[in-house]
């Protein structure tokens, strides 16, 4: 069974730093383009950070450009989202995600096969 799972998230104060995790298994996404979305209450998924199959090549939204930074690690078939100088407007579901076959960043949902479940990101004010 091919999963994808979230860890990290959970409640800071506006300013403060979380580091969210995506750890594969049931197959490996060495060859897959990754990707961080999120989706707050009442709104529409939205891309955050992408990134390629080698890990050389990465994309942000413009809201987060700056303070969020996406990494990979093959070895343990994980994905990282290093979030800092959080906001309130941050407050999300953040899921990780998987592009079979991508070998450039992908920003478009549409075109990601694997999802994980989502974990909490709320940001007080």
């Amino acid at each position: 069974q091919v999963q994808l799972v979230e860890s990290g998230g959970g409640l800071v104060q506006t300013g403060g730093s979380l580091r969210l995790s995506c750890a594969g298994s049931g197959r490996t996404f060495d060859s897959d383009a990754m990707g961080w979305f999120r989706q707050a209450p009442g709104k529409e998924r939205e891309f955050v950070a992408g990134i390629n199959w080698s890990g050389r090549s990465t994309s942000y939204a413009d809201s987060v450009k700056g303070r969020f930074t996406i990494s990979r690690d093959k070895a343990k078939n994980t994905v990282y989202l290093q979030m800092s100088s959080l906001k309130p407007e941050d407050t999300a579901v953040y899921y990780c995600a998987a592009s079979s076959g991508s070998i450039v960043v992908v920003t478009t949902t549409s075109r990601y096969d694997y999802w994980g479940q989502g974990t909490q990101v709320t940001v007080s004010s």
